[in-house]
């Protein structure tokens, strides 16, 4: 759907006003599960958005893709700078991941290596005293650049990666969010355009936003930035870029395993560039788990847009079309599915995190909830600096989309806070809240006893099942749309 399109949005609206009206009228009367915990707009927009991923009849995966990737344009209190990338002559960015990638292999996985290519992101800041019908200046992206710097105020630079699946969106999509965390944090963000599924498999995504970070840490001549300090870059992404950010974050750990007597370094556009850890890490409802074989993806889901994984006589093939499926073809839409437990496709199946820096993890009463709470607890368990917190009865990003609900803005304005934190230099302890729907209530919760009722080897056990299901066929090798 074309959202800047009056008559598209009515197509999409119109068949759904019945539907509508009858959660309405469930709402008011009480007899809604969630009247207790929504209110009612909330009550309708979680409904309105599951009722569309959980279409019986969905589309080919290439044209969900094109609607994801329209531009709506640029205007409105946001500078936004776009860059590219170019093409590193090297190719010790490439084999230094794909090492890591083997050496985090238990055996059997199989995927083939990324080619390295230029990767276009935007550099995204507020645009103070603009009303939202202002357009964008015509300018050079330089001048765009040189105009956002001059009203940052802090060093703070987000390195954002959007969530999509990791084959939906981009980051024109997000570019509210990101003008959004500008604003409240004084600094800028870099959102890159990785490359998506399932055209691009793992590793490219995880490949163009490890240039990324090189990019900010070493620019190479023609930038239109300093050298950044890794002390001033948080890593920041909402679902299926949260789990770049921590896919990134537990590459950067294993280069720093591997070169335990020096700083790790990457020949980057003439230069080795050493490679250390951000400030802070801060996936908002992060995708940890591409397996989805965690309790909450069916306990949670009266409170999540999310569909849960159908059963078996649900599954239907999606239309072919240019992308999928793939030729030769592929199990799951990002991967190979021998991959699907590799600690860089599935953060859930991370072993090691000592050595972190400090890391923000927000969810709601969400399908993807217990995958965030073992990733919690194990860091916190491996003395990690993890701040957890949890929103009684809210659904997959809901600060990003809640900005009316006082937990949304909640949850938005700790994001901000860390990113602070860990950017000025505050400690920053390991800490979990519960907070409660409506009330805002806090409740502390122990990270390192999260979900105990799990054991690490029950997670094994879980997504290794869920593996072999997958390779086999019984939950449909990919049929059916992972819909994060």
């Amino acid at each position: 759907m074309d959202a800047s399109s009056p008559t598209a949005i009515i197509k999409v609206v119109l068949p759904k006003v019945p539907f509508l009206l009858q959660t309405a009228a469930s709402h008011t009367l009480g007899l809604s599960s969630t009247s207790s915990k929504w209110d009612l707009r909330t009550e309708l927009i979680v409904k309105f958005i599951r009722s569309l991923m959980t279409s019986p009849e969905p589309s080919p995966i290439g044209k969900q893709q094109r609607m994801t990737l329209k531009d709506p344009g640029i205007k409105g209190p946001i500078w936004i700078s776009k860059i590219t990338v170019p093409l590193p002559e090297e190719e010790d960015v490439s084999k230094t991941l794909n090492n890591a990638i083997d050496a985090l292999k238990e055996g059997g996985e199989v995927y083939t290596p990324a080619t390295i290519a230029p990767v276009e992101a935007e550099w995204t800041g507020h645009r103070a005293g603009v009303d939202k019908h202002r357009h964008r200046l015509d300018l050079s992206e330089a001048q765009h650049y040189e105009r956002l710097m001059k009203e940052v105020t802090s060093d703070i630079t987000a390195l954002y990666f959007h969530g999509g699946a990791l084959f939906l969106m981009d980051p024109a999509s997000h570019r509210p969010t990101c003008m959004r965390l500008a604003k409240m944090t004084g600094g800028r963000c870099l959102s890159v355009r990785y490359r998506l599924a399932p055209k691009h498999a793992f590793p490219a995504a995880l490949l163009d936003a490890l240039i990324a970070y090189l990019y900010l840490l070493s620019p190479p001549p023609g930038s239109y930035h300093d050298p950044v300090p890794a002390k001033h870059i948080v890593f920041a992404g909402d679902s299926a870029g949260g789990n770049l950010c921590m896919a990134l974050l537990q590459f950067i750990l294993q280069l720093h395993r591997s070169s335990p007597s020096k700083p790790p370094t990457i020949r980057f556009h003439g230069r080795d560039v050493e490679v250390p850890l951000p400030a802070g890490v801060a996936p908002n409802s992060g995708w940890m788990d591409l397996t989805r074989c965690m309790p909450s993806i069916y306990a949670n889901s009266q409170y999540d847009y999310l569909p849960a994984p159908p059963s078996e006589d649900m599954i239907k093939h999606f239309p072919k079309d240019d992308l999928w499926p793939t030729d030769p073809p592929r199990g799951d839409l990002y991967c190979e599915t021998s991959m699907l437990c590799h600690p860089l496709v599935s953060p859930l199946a991370a072993k090691d995190w000592r050595g972190s820096c400090p890391v923000w993890l927000a969810y709601g009463s969400e399908c993807l909830t217990d995958e965030g709470r073992i990733v919690a607890r194990r860091m916190a368990q491996q003395r990690g600096n993890v701040v957890w917190q949890e929103y009684e009865a809210m659904p997959h990003c809901f600060s990003l989309i809640f900005e009316h609900l006082p937990g949304g803005v909640k949850c938005f304005e700790s994001w901000v806070q860390f990113m602070k934190d860990v950017v000025e230099d505050r400690a920053v302890d390991t800490h979990g809240l519960f907070i409660a729907a409506k009330s805002l209530k806090e409740t502390v919760v122990d990270v390192r006893e999260l979900l105990e009722d799990l054991s690490d080897k029950d997670v094994d056990k879980l997504m290794l099942e869920a593996r072999v299901k997958r390779s086999t066929g019984e939950e449909g090798e990919a049929k059916v749309l992972p819909r994060l």
